[in-house]
């Protein structure tokens, strides 16, 4: 099996060749006129959208609040979900849920490094 800094060290090697690739793409976009158009159209009508997206949220303002509110709520919930489903992990107990139509549910870990320096 790969060692553990071999395959950190590939990742590396593989996000710098994508970030040349896309670099290289990044320029002959740049160069053309059609997409450069294409782009400009898009802004514009995104623009557009934004404005009566909030003409039309103006007159909904508790709603908007309930929303925000529903988003951190759920956040927080899942973070002590995974909270529980990780001490539960450690005391060797099974982990499981179901939703309302009854379909099971397992946990997922995933592990990720952060730079320390």
């Amino acid at each position: 099996m790969a060692q553990i800094q071999e395959v950190f060290q590939r990742i590396e090697d593989n996000r710098k060749k994508l970030k040349d690739v896309q670099s290289v793409l990044k320029d002959a976009l740049s160069t053309s006129q059609a997409y450069q158009e294409a782009s400009e159209e898009a802004k514009r009508l995104n623009e557009k959208k934004k404005q009566i997206k909030r003409d039309i949220e103006g007159g909904f303002g508790s709603e908007i609040t309930q929303v925000e509110d529903l988003k951190i709520d759920i956040e927080s919930d899942k973070q002590l979900l995974t909270d529980m489903a990780i001490t539960q992990m450690m005391k060797g107990e099974n982990i499981g849920v179901s939703d309302t139509y009854e379909n099971e549910y397992e946990p997922v870990f995933t592990v990720k490094f952060k730079k320390i320096s």
